[in-house]
């Protein structure tokens, strides 16, 4: 047998089924595309989804990957043992209405024995108890003998999702040898033990499973086979689990080299060794691919595990920020096999920088909180915590539940589990309630199934200007399929040929017309439907339109030259964003229609006015420089060298669209665009803030839009001119002396005040009474705010020279209070926090302060008298 390398194995998988005539996909982003029932992708099949269910076309019918996968179902479970992860890679091979059990198993046996030279008599197979053809073909073609044939029941060796296409399964097997073995003498395939290790699953669907439980025989039988990576790695090196294969055990190894620490020493230092080598795994392809940390979905798994990869770095003892630079240990091993790691390093480091900074300030404000909590329950003798505090240290803060158990602990406290449990349950339900309702393989039925599948349009629309001649190939009218529609119907029409622009990169669809012998559509949407389909949404206006029908559609042309600058516009932004913000700027997210755009991309602060200013002038700058706008199809090697940017979580195929301003902005885009910057006219940011953890959003404008927002803001400096008696070219000066006569005006206003106040003073002290042995004054004003009842504290508080001064008054609706206490009064026992805090109280309000001064507002005025009564009651209690 074979010693190979994890990259060894993956590319001799894919070698292997490419000279099966299988067409080498790249790995699909871990981000699911237009499936919501995946929170990430979780196997090899899934992104597959589509091109089962009908949906899509396959790019071939015999296609093979190596597919990134993201499972945290066993979070709590990995660093506890060895066998679980949270990142695996799955290699797969998939026929689509291809070739099914006579080929795959053979086919699985030559490469398990032939390429990976794997020992015959060290292999067992399994399969579905009721499916003798699959045994046949083992025993018959491959001849494996029965006694290594193990027939298993529906709950391990049968494949179905719901109602819709399933079938049976067959498993390969590998005898690790008797020292793994639990030496039951029933031990054998299938036992719990670690002895026989699966491997390798090989599904074949032929039935179509009906509510009513019966099956019928699919025309279109499939093969999906699914190959963990890393635990067949484990088998070829002859090594225990997957933290011990070469590219992990590399990772790993660099985390003991940062902690200072030896494997396989200690459990509780493995543990956390375990956790931080698999979750950088995760977090890093992750972040490759798009994931920015949050509160919620996805972006929660990756805080989730990479503040618990933090976590357990403290606990090994390593000394500040570690996880960008661990990063550099995965990018090291996968680099080659996914290049985006490599692509996108710089931005990985960043925001696992600024993530893990931002876990640590965490853990202080967590420290803070969970010690109130503790507090709380000492007073009320309480020793166990509520599912409800432990949960919101968890949720809301991030704080992690095993460092409140573990300091509870050495409180003699403890948390309330079952309760927490319970809290996390309901999350989990909230998030899968978000993630919405799925069919067969989580695909959502709509009318566009019914279509057929080998339905295509193909797109003029970079070719030609404003028309083409199609015809009509499908209808749908008012929500079914349909031969014809008649006027006023709603109708999404497919065509053969069109040069309308389908809504997709955030660039909405074209408007316009399509007009037949007999009716003509008024076209107010277009998208791409099922299979990548481009419906044209509108209204039949006049006559009536039939399948089959040869058509002429038109484009509204001002409508698309408005969204094309808009979109131009969005590459010369993110361009000049690079350059004055840096690198770490990608495209996360953008909205370009005939009114604006809006760009979201990847940044920590918010941009300051200088930092708009100059984005604003480098992209004004672009389009005066006038740079030619050309489309070129290329390889994506090509596309590479030639420095073109592509967007997070996109699938690009081996040629993809180039679009190049005159070398300034080269990226990778599908989208209709302008043939010079020029065209542009001009740029205006309109507004920048932030929309999520580490995501910030400009919205600007282009063209006639940015022109008609100057007109706007000039008939706003006009208005405001005439507003203040003078010309536009006058307005800064006049306002600036406005603002000095205010200032010169609010001054003599306060002179005014506190003269008024000293008179007041002079006569509220008549009212001072006498509580044993100390001069109180309590008095009700009239409208005064807060500021000026505190300046005339002062001067009653001067003018007493000993005692407590209580005020209290109303002002714009609200109740102001305020307790003075001088030096000597304090000595006493006078204190105006607590005398202000139970007067507050009965004007339905609240508030505190120190000895000698304290301030509090209210709600009820009606009640102000009934509060300085109680400040003297407070008042004679405290000089008891």
């Amino acid at each position: 047998m074979k010693n190979l390398g994890v990259n060894e194995i993956r590319e001799l998988f894919l070698q292997f089924f490419e000279s099966k005539d299988h067409l080498r996909l790249k790995s699909f982003s871990v981000v699911p595309r237009n499936d919501k029932s995946l929170l990430l992708i979780n196997s090899g099949m899934a992104p597959m989804k589509a091109y089962f269910t009908g949906q899509e076309t396959p790019p071939s019918k015999r296609v093979t990957t190596c597919q990134k996968c993201i499972r945290t179902g066993d979070i709590d479970n990995v660093g506890k043992t060895a066998r679980h992860g949270t990142f695996f890679e799955m290699l797969g091979d998939f026929s689509f209405g291809d070739y099914f059990k006579n080929e795959i198993i053979p086919w699985s046996w030559e490469f398990v024995t032939k390429w990976l030279e794997i020992p015959e008599d060290k292999l067992y197979v399994t399969i579905y108890e009721e499916d003798d053809e699959t045994g046949e073909i083992w025993h018959e073609k491959v001849g494996l003998p029965w006694d290594r044939i193990k027939k298993l029941g529906k709950e391990d060796n049968f494949w179905q999702h719901g109602t819709g296409p399933c079938g049976p399964c067959t498993e390969i097997y590998y005898d690790r040898g008797p020292e793994y073995g639990c030496n039951s003498p029933t031990c054998g395939v299938g036992c719990d033990c670690d002895r026989y290790m699966e491997f390798w699953n090989l599904v074949l669907t032929q039935f179509d499973a009906h509510e009513d439980g019966t099956y019928t025989e699919l025309e279109h039988k499939n093969v999906d086979t699914g190959m963990g990576l890393e635990r067949m790695a484990t088998i070829m090196q002859g090594v225990d689990s997957i933290f011990d294969v070469d590219t992990v055990k590399y990772i790993r190894d660099v985390v003991c080299q940062k902690a200072g620490v030896e494997y396989g020493k200690e459990h509780k230092i493995d543990v956390s060794v375990r956790i931080i080598t698999d979750h950088i795994r995760s977090v890093t392809i992750m972040t490759a691919d798009g994931v920015l940390p949050s509160n919620e979905g996805r972006g929660y798994v990756l805080r989730r595990l990479l503040r618990r990869a933090a976590r357990h770095g403290k606990l090994l003892g390593i000394q500040g920020e570690f996880l960008a630079e661990l990063s550099k240990a995965v990018i090291t091993c996968s680099g080659e096999a996914y290049p985006e790691l490599v692509d996108k390093q710089d931005y990985i480091f960043k925001i696992l920088s600024i993530e893990e900074n931002s876990f640590y300030k965490t853990i202080d404000k967590g420290m803070e909180i969970l010690k109130e909590d503790m507090e709380e329950m000492k007073a009320a003798g309480e020793t166990v915590m509520s599912g409800e505090k432990s949960f919101r240290l968890y949720d809301t803060y991030g704080f992690p539940v095993d460092l409140t158990k573990e300091i509870l602990e050495e409180a003699g406290m403890r948390v309330d589990e079952e309760a927490f449990a319970k809290e996390m349950q309901a999350q989990k339900d909230r998030a899968r309630k978000a993630r919405g309702g799925e069919g067969y393989m989580g695909a959502a039925v709509t009318v566009y199934d019914e279509l057929p599948t080998d339905l295509e349009t193909k797109f003029a629309g970079y070719d030609v200007d404003t028309v083409a001649d199609a015809k009509i190939v499908a209808l749908v009218a008012n929500d079914a399929v349909a031969d014809g529609a008649q006027a006023e119907d709603s109708v999404v029409v497919f065509l053969d040929r069109t040069p309308f622009y389908a809504e997709s990169g955030g660039q909405v669809g074209d408007h316009g017309i399509i007009k037949t012998a007999n009716g003509v559509v008024k076209v107010t949407n277009c998208m791409k439907v099922i299979g990548g389909k481009i419906a044209h949404q509108g209204v039949v206006e006049e006559g009536s339109v039939t399948v089959g029908d040869i058509a002429c559609a038109e484009i509204d042309k001002k409508h698309r030259m408005a969204s094309a600058r808009n979109h131009s516009a969005t590459h010369l932004l993110q361009k000049a964003l690079r350059t004055v913000l840096g690198t770490h700027v990608e495209q996360s997210g953008s909205y370009v229609s005939a009114d604006r755009l809006r760009f979201d991309f990847t940044h920590f602060t918010a941009m300051t006015p200088e930092e708009i200013k100059e984005v604003e002038k480098l992209v004004n700058e672009a389009i005066f420089a006038s740079y030619p706008i050309v489309a070129e199809e290329m390889s994506i090697d090509a596309a590479r060298e030639k420095g073109a940017m592509a967007l997070f979580g996109e699938k690009y195929g081996d040629i993809v669209r180039v679009v190049d301003m005159g070398g300034y902005s080269v990226e990778l885009c599908g989208g209709a665009h302008l043939k010079n910057t020029a065209q542009v006219g001009s740029f205006k940011i309109v507004s920048e803030n932030g929309v999520a953890a580490g995501v910030r959003r400009i919205e600007a404008l282009t063209g006639e839009g940015a022109l008609l927002h100057y007109q706007a803001q000039e008939d706003e400096v006009r208005t405001l001119a005439q507003m203040v008696k003078t010309s536009p070219d006058k307005l800064v000066a006049r306002v600036e002396q406005l603002l000095a006569e205010q200032k010169e005006l609010s001054k003599e206003l306060e002179k005014l005040k506190a003269k008024m106040a000293g008179g007041a003073a002079d006569e509220m002290l008549s009212k001072k009474v006498d509580i044993n042995g100390v001069a109180v004054l309590a008095a009700e004003v009239k409208d005064m705010d807060a500021n000026a009842m505190r300046t005339l504290g002062d001067q009653l508080k001067n003018k007493l020279g000993s005692g407590v001064i209580v005020l209290a008054g109303a002002a714009g609706g609200k109740v102001s209070l305020m307790a003075m206490a001088t030096d000597d009064a304090v000595k006493k026992g006078a204190h105006a926090g607590n005398i202000i805090k139970a007067a507050a109280a009965v004007c339905g309000g609240g508030g505190g302060g120190r000895p000698n001064m304290a301030q509090a507002g209210g709600k009820d005025a009606a009640k102000i008298a009934d509060a300085l009564e109680k400040a003297k009651e407070i008042v004679a209690e405290q000089m008891k």
